[in-house]
Order: structure tokens, then C-alpha cells, then sequence
């Protein structure tokens, strides 16, 4: 193979991974291995594709098949999406580093939770809070926030879900049924979003119905430790009015440690085009997991712990169509948090007068409620948005310090705080195209009552070399707020901190993606994100073991990310990824963290589809601590589809999770469950 594009690309994994990674040989070779793989699969692929090339009739039809691949696969290039303006436009020219996850991608890999998705997404890093079903997740963007996940905004509906107290997110609250698609920009998003330092999740949900028979879903699986998840859906249209509804019921005993997790869902949504030039949506949706922490296995074992959530909000929204080219479009809604906490010493603790007492615990209720409205133009040549957001947000938070802590520290039984948060920003952007290329120019700017005001501009282009090349490039400021946790609720020994500023960042991308040799689609993307003011927790010398937030020093986070896939042969694709990023920020050591993806997928787009999938993260954690994560954790899972009529059909799964048992994970308290499996239906009419 002399094509000088794949030597391009193998080059840029083996020699930049390897020089960016530079004293680690395990990452050197782990990056080789993978530009092997694929090396291997495109040596393999163009074999049996030669070997096929005569002039039978069966040959031929071969080849036909693997170009239609190939035009299917950039027919979703084409894919209208709408988080990177907040308008549609089709993906080829959003200069963004995106990612798209269908519906169909979610159902393939039969995930439970959105946390699992996220993490099949090159360049997202998830920490698990022990990997069990339903477990909690922190995810991190380019080497975001290490350790929390602050810097990213994630989105349903519109709704904003990072809590007030730490600008953090649980997205176990979102049923993956529900979602019709993610959309997630990786790196700053404040020009279009506001504080969205690191990057912003979209979670779009299904349509409303537009048929007067309804259609729908029943599905259910079972899997060790009594795991279980049902759920059901149903959308239709009567009269003038779509409708799609949705509820669910997950809950496991633990697969390890005596963990266990329950949750309980409802979700609906109303459309109605009471005229052809306006469409009105309406959606409801409440879920309560319930974490129970289980067993700490680790020799540091101090508490029991368990934590419930409880999630209500409610959405309004139009679409009024001015002209053909222009539209008014607005939405409201209300939204509650209401998160608790509570842990115990337990009973052998070294302290028989305080074994079994409480140690610590919070409630943090979050209300927020807000609004959108935007004027969007869309031309041959431009597509222009201008809008403004505005929100107040209300958190009451208590916590409570057992007997044990008042003694120790000399520490009130409670502590309360009741801050509030008015936000407001008008933002604006114009796409315009010019034959092959597209310029986005964006700005916005944000004010609100914690941390002043902020602007926040950006410039991006795309450009189509060929048919199946475009390359991207953007610059962008961004930042994010100090959440009304550091500033005025304060927290688990944590002291408030008023007038802290905003983190902020200068953010540069550019990237490639193109088809080679009608085989293969290859993304590669370098970026660089220098922040200043850092938000930082640092202890109180005075008042051990109280801490507070500052603001401390750059960051620097720069790197890579590498992202393979072969068109199908013979129904059999390949997909693999590397990610890479080095983070220099105030402290002495510098942080790198870097992933390794390898899936091979077998899908006949008709009534069978296997996957086997491979993931490695190499954390930068400190072993001392008992983190353990040194390995590929492997799943695999394979449906198969029965027609029972025309639209009726029947979906049985079989799962397996961690097939080597590997180890993953980085607190020594939350190890992760070794190999189980799972399996399930699917019936949908």
C-alpha cells in the first residue's frame, strides 16, 4: 500500500503519539500496536477486495456494496445538527470539534445509562464511581476539570442539569431510551452556550409521534447481581396533536461490594401545529436514582454511605416561521434538583462510642427556571442566529456533621445556605458559505450576580478539499463560572469563597477528516487550550481539615486525538482511536492522560449485529492510593432480530461485560465488578 494519506495518518499515530508520550513506553507502544491494527485491517481489506475484482456478476455486486458503504457513511456528514449555533446546519460545516451518537449507536451497544455512551467517544475521559450498573460517572473533556467534571454544560432539552452547588452533572437521571441523539463539542462552547469552559453534551430526545397508529417499544433485561432494566415507550398522532411517552424501572443488588442502585422514570412530550406556520412542544420528564455505596473493601475504610436523587422539570417551546428563510423561536422551563446524602461510621469502627453513628451528611435543592429566545435567519449563503438567555436558579443546601466530626473539629451539627444565581446572555453567530468553504464567526456575551461579566468570541471555518475531505479550524474564548458551592454554600468541610472569578480560556483547533481509499475514514485533530485563573480547593492552614476555592495559576492542556473507521466488508467494520492530552498547570508535576479504542462491529443492517469493544485509559493516578487501571476492559454484546410482520419485530440480546475481569478504577474504596453478563429483549411494533 503506497497510498501517501494512510501513510499520513499511520505516521501521525505511531511517531506524534509516541513523541508527545515521549518517556512512557507503554503508551509508545500501545500507539503502535494500534497503527499496526489498522494497518493490518486496510492490508486484509484490500486483499479480499482484489481477490474479488473480476468480472462475475457476485464480484461486482461486492464492490457496489462497499461504495454504497462508503456513500452512506458521508450521507452523515451531511447530518443537520444544531448545538454548535444552536441552529441546524449540516455537520460538514460546523468547524467545532464534534461528535454525533445516535439513537441506533445507544441500541447497538444495549447501554444503560448515558455515562456508558460517553465513554465509546474518543477524546471523553469518564471515571467511574466503581463501574457497576448504574454507578456514578464523572466525565472530562480533553483533560477538563481532572477530577470533576465542572467545565462541561450538558443539556436535555434545553434544560441546563449541571447542579448550582458544583456546576457538576448526574446523568444517570437520563433514561438512553429516550434519546433520539448527543451532539457534543469538545473544547469551549461559551459563544453559543455561555459557561461551557470545556465543552457541551446535547442530549436531544425522540420526536412526537406523526402516525395515527402508534408505534412503540417493550423492553427488558436481566443480569447478575438481580440487575435489571424495563422500560416502555409509545408515540403517535391524534388529530393535530404528536405525543411520546416513555417510562422505566432500573435496579440492581450490586455486582460487588453489596452496592445497589434503583431508579424509577417517566418522560413525555406533546407537539401541536395549531397553524402551518407555528409548531409548539411541551415536555415532562422526572426520574429518582437511588446509590447505595455498599462495602468499602479498601483498608481506609471509614464510612457507609448512600445518596438519592430526585429530578422534576417541565419545557415549553415554538418554532414561528416568519418567511420562508426566517424564524422566531422561544422555550421556557422550570427545573429541580433535590440531592441527598447521608454516611455512617461503621459498626467496628476503632471507636465503640461512635460505631454506627451518623458522620455526615447534605441536602442540596436546586430550582432553576429560565428561557431562550432567538431570530434565525437561513439563506443560501448565510445562516445567521441572534438570541439572548436568561435564568435564575435557587440553591438551599444544608449539611450536617455527625457526633464523631463535632467532637473532632469542633464542629457545628449543621450548617445552612441558601445563595441565588440571575444569568443573563445574548449571543449571536452567522454561518456563511462560499462554495466549498464556510467562515462562523460567534459572540456573546454573559452577565450574572456571582461573577460579573464575560465576552466570549470565536471564529471557525470548514473546508471541502474533495468529495470526502473537509478540514476544520477554530479559535475561541471561553470560560466558566465559580459555582454558588464555592462561593457561597460552601460544602463538606469546605468554607465559602465570594468574589472568585470566572476560569477562563484561548482555545485552538484544527483537524482533517477524510476517506482513504474508499476504505477508510480517518479523523485527526490537534488542540491546545490555555486557561487562566484555575479553580482550585486548597486547605485552610488555620482550620484543618476546612479547605476553600481559589483561583491559582494557568493550565495548559494540549494534544491530540486520532479516530479510525473502516467501511464494512462483508458486513464487518473496524473502528479505533487514540487520544492523547498533556496538562501543565500550577502544580510541580505535569498530568498526562491518554485512551486506546479498538471495536470490531458485524451488522447485516437487517437481523444480526455483534460488537466486541476495548477500552484503555491510562488515569495518571497515583498507584500508592490503590488506584488500578492498567488494562483494556473488554465488552461484548450480539442481537438478533425477528420479523414478526412488516412492522412488528422481536430483538433478543446477550451482553457480556469486562470479559478478562480486568481492574478499572481510581479510588481504591469503589473497585469495579469483574465479568458478568446480561441479556434481554426488545419488541417493537
Amino acid at each position: 500500500m503506497t497510498n501517501g494519506k494512510v501513510k499520513g495518518a499511520l505516521r501521525f499515530c505511531r511517531e506524534g503519539g509516541a513523541g508527545m508520550i515521549r518517556g512512557n513506553e507503554r503508551g509508545r507502544s500501545g500507539g503502535l500496536l494500534l497503527a499496526l491494527l489498522v494497518f493490518s485491517l486496510l492490508l486484509l481489506s484490500d486483499f479480499a477486495l482484489a481477490e474479488e475484482k473480476d468480472d462475475s456478476p457476485a464480484e461486482d455486486a461486492v464492490a457496489d456494496t462497499t461504495n454504497q458503504e462508503l456513500l452512506l457513511f458521508w450521507e452523515e456528514k451531511e447530518l443537520y445538527v444544531q448545538t454548535a449555533t444552536r441552529t441546524a446546519k449540516p455537520i460538514s460545516q460546523v468547524a467545532e470539534n464534534m461528535v454525533v451518537v445516535t439513537a441506533k449507536d445507544i441500541e447497538d451497544m444495549n447501554a444503560h445509562s448515558v455515562a456508558e455512551v460517553l465513554n465509546r467517544v474518543p477524546g471523553l475521559y469518564v471515571d467511574f464511581g466503581g463501574m457497576d450498573f448504574g454507578s456514578t460517572a464523572f466525565t472530562h473533556i480533553q483533560g477538563s476539570a481532572n477530577g470533576e467534571d465542572k467545565h462541561i454544560s450538558v443539556l436535555l432539552d434545553g434544560v441546563p442539569l449541571n447542579f448550582l452547588s458544583g456546576n457538576s452533572v448526574e446523568t444517570s437521571t437520563i433514561p438512553v431510551q429516550i434519546i433520539e441523539r448527543i451532539e457534543i463539542i469538545k473544547g469551549p462552547a461559551s459563544s453559543a452556550w455561555g459557561s461551557a469552559l470545556g465543552g457541551v453534551i446535547n442530549i436531544i430526545t425522540k420526536n412526537a409521534g406523526d402516525r395515527t397508529a402508534p408505534s412503540g417499544t417493550v423492553s427488558a433485561s436481566y443480569g447478575e447481581a438481580n440487575s435489571q432494566d424495563y422500560n416502555a415507550q409509545l408515540a403517535g398522532r391524534g388529530g393535530a396533536v404528536g405525543y411520546y411517552l416513555f417510562a422505566g424501572r432500573q435496579q440492581s443488588d450490586g455486582l460487588r461490594d453489596n452496592r445497589s442502585y434503583q431508579r424509577n422514570s417517566l418522560y413525555g412530550k406533546i407537539a401541536v401545529a395549531p397553524r402551518h406556520d407555528l409548531d409548539l412542544v411541551f415536555t415532562a420528564g422526572y426520574s429518582n436514582p437511588y446509590f447505595n455505596g455498599g462495602n468499602d473493601p479498601s483498608p481506609l475504610r471509614t464510612t457507609d454511605s448512600f445518596s438519592k436523587l430526585s429530578t422534576l422539570f417541565v419545557t415549553g417551546s415554538f418554532d414561528y416561521r416568519l418567511t420562508s428563510e426566517l424564524s422566531l423561536k422561544g422555550s421556557a422551563y422550570t427545573y429541580r434538583q433535590d440531592w441527598k446524602f447521608s454516611s455512617s461510621l461503621p459498626s467496628n469502627f476503632a471507636l465503640p462510642a461512635y460505631a454506627g453513628t451518623p458522620y455526615r451528611g447534605a441536602e442540596t435543592d436546586d430550582q432553576s427556571e429560565g428561557g431562550t429566545l432567538k431570530l434565525v435567519y437561513s439563506g443560501d449563503v448565510h445562516t445567521a442566529v441572534l438570541g439572548m438567555d436568561a435564568s435564575y436558579g435557587v440553591m438551599d443546601q444544608t449539611v450536617d456533621y455527625g457526633p464523631y466530626v463535632q467532637a473532632k473539629y469542633h464542629q457545628s451539627a449543621e450548617t445552612f445556605s441558601n445563595p441565588n444565581v440571575n444569568k443573563f446572555g445574548l449571543f449571536a453567530n452567522d454561518t456563511v458559505t462560499l462554495g466549498k468553504f464556510a467562515v462562523t464567526p460567534g459572540i456573546r456575551l454573559d452577565q450574572n450576580n456571582v461573577s460579573g461579566s464575560f465576552v466570549s468570541p470565536s471564529l471557525g471555518a470548514t473546508y471541502e478539499f474533495g468529495e470526502h475531505t473537509i478540514a476544520r479550524a477554530s479559535v475561541a474564548r471561553g470560560f466558566t463560572s465559580p459555582p454558588l458551592g464555592y462561593t457561597a454554600g460552601g460544602g463538606f468541610f469546605v468554607n465559602p469563597s465570594p468574589g472568585l472569578k470566572p476560569e477562563t480560556v484561548m482555545s485552538y483547533q484544527v483537524g482533517i477528516e477524510s476517506a482513504v481509499m474508499d476504505r477508510l475514514n480517518a479523523k485527526a485533530t490537534l488542540f491546545r487550550h490555555d486557561s487562566d485563573d484555575e479553580l482550585v480547593i486548597v486547605p485552610v492552614p488555620t482550620q484543618r481539615p476546612f479547605k476553600v476555592a481559589v483561583n491559582q495559576g494557568k493550565v495548559i492542556r494540549q494534544g491530540y486525538e486520532l479516530d479510525l473507521e473502516t467501511v464494512p466488508v462483508y458486513n464487518v467494520s473496524l473502528k479505533a482511536a487514540n487520544s492523547f492530552v498533556h496538562i501543565a498547570s500550577s502544580s510541580p508535576q505535569a498530568m498526562v492522560n491518554y485512551s486506546y479504542q479498538i471495536g470490531i462491529k458485524y451488522d447485516d443492517r437487517k437481523s444480526i449485529v455483534a460488537q466486541l469493544f476495548g477500552n484503555y485509559v491510562w488515569w495518571n493516578q497515583d498507584a500508592s492510593q490503590g488506584a488500578k487501571y492498567d488494562t483494556f476492559i473488554w465488552d461484548a454484546t450480539v442481537t438478533k432480530k425477528f420479523m414478526l410482520s412488516k412492522d412488528t419485530t422481536i430483538a433478543a440480546f446477550l451482553s457480556v461485560h469486562n470479559i478478562f475481569s480486568g481492574a478499572y478504577y481510581t479510588v481504591a474504596s469503589t473497585p469495579n465488578p469483574g465479568r458478568w453478563l446480561e441479556g434481554g429483549f426488545r419488541f417493537a411494533f
